[in-house]
């Protein structure tokens, strides 16, 4: 059996043209690991900001302010990229924008942090938009059956893309400091390294990847915004047809809240909480990422095999269990175990999620779907590491009752997913399906 199933496509997608669309996920993957995890997250506390008490603050309120904006504004946007059937347009559109305001981030040195601010709020707010509408491609390229299996390819091939930015950029960082060469000059050139890889890999997606949807027609086709804004009124008035996709909406604030935890807090833990030293963290950071890109790319095709409900909730009990042990073991061996299950939960977990919105959303509503989607998991992003936050403070620095309490958000998630109806929430979307080519042929 070929591991890249023609049978796995919709008629007339070639596979690469897939591959096409997995570039993006290569290409963007950059981003999050050295901008918002691996290294100007530390060079802005340390280096912009001088260590001053609020950086770390500032740092955070930096991206919640960023993912606020999304939350309003991208299910409006997605509305509007289906009505005009410009989603690949807008895809480049924001890629550039990212591409840009990430290069600019060399211009940030000491002191300057309202500009890094700025352009951390503009980067993070523009790889959002980018990541949900290359997301709602996956309905266009996939069977139904194969959601699973296809959305683990381009989760999976995503976390090499971001192991190559890290990679480059931390080779350029050790010889920088064995030259002598300062923080304030060396981490501006892996900002440029990140863009560069970010624009160049994305050609790839932009060449091959095809906008099949069709502008609409009639009143809500001519009308811009407004219609957008209209249609997402409509989605909502009628969101008992789609209550399954609302109720994976909810899992979604909670599980993807206890994985943005493990995202932006991970490293964290493990230096502070077990001990670990700088290169021991990014030695962790790179087996976390491998562990992620097996678990994505594995997963899908089990997914396909067992169902997307089960799959899924399968990966929120991996990850209970990952905070456990996090939370109880005192030696490196031990949490070495949590961060090797929570590598092959991210990225199964992550896959597995965006197949499931893929299964429900209408075809001609892919974009504004995925647009709610990303309105879901942005409001995870701001709950879940405040949430850890607010229990360490209020627990005078206790990390561990902190982690072992992020248990509860993924619980919660498996609690909620148990309300979600596969069938019944493919169906709905079909039958959107069929009423919208009736009007059209009426």
């Amino acid at each position: 059996m070929a591991l890249f199933p023609q049978e796995a496509l919709n008629p007339g997608v070639r596979r690469r043209e897939v591959f096409g669309w997995a570039m993006y996920d290569f290409a963007n993957s950059g981003y999050t690991t050295v901008v918002i995890t691996a290294v100007f997250a530390a060079y802005f506390v340390g280096g912009i900001a001088g260590k001053a008490p609020w950086a770390t603050f500032a740092w955070t309120a930096a991206l919640s302010a960023s993912y606020a904006i999304v939350m309003v504004t991208m299910p409006s946007l997605g509305a509007y990229a289906d009505l005009r059937a410009a989603k690949k347009r807008l895809l480049v559109v924001a890629t550039l924008a990212c591409v840009a305001t990430t290069a600019a981030l060399a211009l940030a040195g000491p002191g300057s942090v309202g500009l890094a601010i700025v352009l951390i709020v503009l980067s993070n707010t523009f790889f959002s938009y980018g990541e949900s509408l290359t997301a709602s491609f996956l309905p266009e390229l996939a069977r139904p059956e194969a959601m699973g299996k296809v959305s683990g390819w381009g989760w999976g091939f995503g976390y090499f893309g971001g192991m190559l930015a890290l990679g480059l950029s931390l080779a350029y960082v050790l010889w920088a400091q064995q030259q002598g060469i300062p923080a304030d000059r060396f981490v501006p050139v892996t900002m440029l390294l990140t863009a560069a890889l970010y624009g160049g890999a994305s050609v790839v997606t932009f060449r091959l990847l095809r906008e099949r949807a069709a502008p609409a027609t009639g009143a809500l086709g001519q009308g811009g915004l407004r219609a957008a804004m209209q249609r997402l009124r409509m989605t909502f008035t009628e969101a008992w047809r789609y209550r399954d996709f609302m109720w994976l909406m909810a899992c979604a604030v909670f599980y993807q809240g206890g994985v943005a935890v493990a995202v932006a807090l991970a490293a964290i833990y493990a230096e502070q909480v077990i001990g670990f030293q700088p290169q021991e963290t990014m030695a962790l950071i790179f087996v976390l990422n491998l562990a992620a890109a097996a678990g994505a790319f594995a997963w899908g095709y089990l997914q396909d095999r067992i169902g997307h409900k089960l799959a899924l909730g399968s990966t929120l009990v991996g990850w209970m269990l990952t905070c456990v042990i996090a939370a109880v073991t005192t030696t490196k061996g031990g949490f070495w175990w949590a961060a090797a299950i929570a590598g092959l939960c991210m990225g199964s977990s992550q896959s597995a999620g965006r197949a499931m919105a893929g299964m429900f959303a209408p075809r001609l509503q892919v974009a504004e779907f995925f647009g709610l989607w990303t309105f879901a998991i942005r409001l995870a992003s701001i709950i879940g590491p405040l949430s850890y936050g607010a229990i360490t403070w209020a627990t005078g620095g206790n990390q561990r009752i902190a982690i072992l309490s992020t248990a509860g958000l993924f619980l919660v998630g498996l609690v909620l997913l148990m309300k979600v109806d596969v069938a019944r929430g493919r169906r709905a979307a079909l039958d959107a399906d069929e009423a919208a080519t009736a009007a059209a042929t009426a």
